[in-house]
């Protein structure tokens, strides 16, 4: 009885682990994870009993302080480091050198790779852009909350895709294709807004000094090192020098992401004879052990080590960092950014206006919902129109617009900006609260559409 109580056990064990394992490699899975943690964070901030926990938790200094006993030294480093910045400098600059793989994966080999693929998602990514920073500016020009332009202009890869693959073959796959790189270019978009706009009072000579250490990484590049080695230590003095320079220290990643070598150390002829090498040598090594013996233990070692140094430094990292980022680094950016106190209902009264500081709420939740949809399919319409581009194959015009109001699921790079954006809290309280409505509103209204022209497509 014991013996069978502990074979339930084992095997429920393993149950939950293909589970797990099937429900992470869902692409909906981060975008879940996303809104539970958006959910525990508004908990944690308004709850009487953790909200003082959690605020603390976050503005904790996790500085490095060095002092003399006659006070001739006082250093401090990381200057000004908390929870909070760090998970915003720190964290979030693995989550842009993992957007910065994707954007030159997709530059080289996927859909922006030519200029006749690339045209229609970029266009409509910068259509998708202009029109919500110009509907925010309406509310706010002259205002306080006027620097805040950039927040409702970019869109959550995560959700948008994850809406997506839960809506099935009722969208057509060039049109997920398009919604793909779409939110590529856009947040290559983001990124250039982000280092053109909300840094801080620039450096130069640090500045400098990190395009000189980039510049070496490049020649080494050029020169065919494959070590990982030999781009990490850069990459950590890189983002240092970046962090005290005025440009914000997340572009550091996506810059470095773009001198990771993406040619494999092995070609593939060489791949194919030594495998065939080694697969021999180790069959040849069989004896009375079990499979595999010491001897083979070495050889598979050795094709393991062969098949990854088959495939680019940039694929491997991108394959490698992807899961870290998906399911621990952006739940805990969500964790520490989505958590607003609401001291009274106005927070949530996206309406309201003044004349001091504008309307945050109007300015982002308009640009999310009306902005980023407009954008997008007006911005896709002018090229196909004009010839500069195609139709998605199988796509009609309903279906590009409803799918392009998923593109106003701003959330993750919207937080990012607002954080940026403001150093009034109450500021970027208004644009989280506004930013988490008018990323709901996109979703819903989006999916709605979607479902009801799939509909009357199959009723026609």
């Amino acid at each position: 009885m014991r013996l069978f109580s502990m074979y339930r056990w084992v095997r429920g064990r393993h149950m939950i682990g293909l589970r797990g394992r099937n429900f992470i490699e869902t692409p909906w899975a981060g975008g879940v994870v996303l809104v539970v943690c958006v959910i525990i964070a508004m908990l944690l901030a308004n709850l009487p009993i953790t909200k003082t926990y959690y605020h603390d938790l976050l503005e904790t200094d996790l500085s490095l302080m060095i002092h003399s006993p006659e006070g001739l030294i006082d250093w401090m480093f990381p200057r000004g480091m908390t929870v909070e910045t760090f998970v915003n400098d720190c964290l979030m600059v693995i989550f842009f050198f993992t957007v910065g793989l994707e954007i030159k994966r997709e530059i080289v080999n996927g859909q922006l790779s030519s200029v006749r693929r690339a045209i229609l998602p970029v266009l409509a990514a910068a259509g998708g852009m202009l029109a919500p920073a110009v509907i925010f500016t309406l509310f706010n020009h002259g205002t306080g909350a006027a620097n805040g332009w950039g927040i409702p202009t970019a869109t959550d890869i995560a959700f948008a895709i994850g809406i997506l693959s839960i809506l099935g073959d009722r969208v057509p796959i060039s049109l997920k294709i398009f919604l793909t790189a779409l939110a590529v270019a856009d947040d290559l978009g983001a990124i250039l807004v982000i280092a053109l706009f909300y840094g801080g009072e620039v450096r130069f000579g640090l500045l400098a000094l990190a395009l000189l250490i980039m510049l070496g990484v490049y020649i080494m590049n050029r020169m065919g090192e494959k070590r990982i080695a030999c781009y990490l230590v850069p990459a950590i003095v890189v983002w240092g020098l970046f962090y005290y320079s005025g440009v914000h220290s997340t572009i550091s990643g996506v810059a470095m992401a773009m001198l990771i070598p993406m040619e494999p150390r092995y070609s593939k002829e060489y791949y194919v004879y030594k495998m065939r090498r080694l697969k021999t040598l180790m069959l040849q090594a069989e004896n009375e052990e079990p499979f595999p013996n010491e001897t083979q233990r070495f050889y598979l070692r050795r094709m393991s080590h062969l098949t990854a140094n088959s495939m680019g430094m940039s694929y491997r990292l991108e394959n490698a960092l992807s899961p870290y980022v998906t399911f621990l680094i952006m739940p805990i950016f969500a964790l520490a950014n989505a958590g607003v106190e609401i001291g009274s209902f106005e927070y949530l009264n996206i309406f309201h206006y003044s004349s001091e500081i504008g309307s945050i709420g109007m300015g982002v939740f308009f640009g999310l919902l009306i902005g980023k949809p407009l954008g997008i399919f007006l911005a896709s319409w002018g090229a196909v129109r004009s010839g500069l581009a195609e139709m998605p194959a199988g796509a009609s015009w309903r279906m590009l617009f409803g799918v392009a109001c998923l593109g106003g699921i701003g959330f993750t790079m919207s937080l990012f900006v607002d954080s940026l954006a403001y150093t009034d809290p109450d500021l970027v309280d208004r644009g989280k609260i506004a930013i988490l409505m008018g990323s709901v509103a996109a979703a819903l209204f989006g999916s709605l559409l979607i479902l009801l022209f799939s509909k009357k497509s199959q009723e026609s």
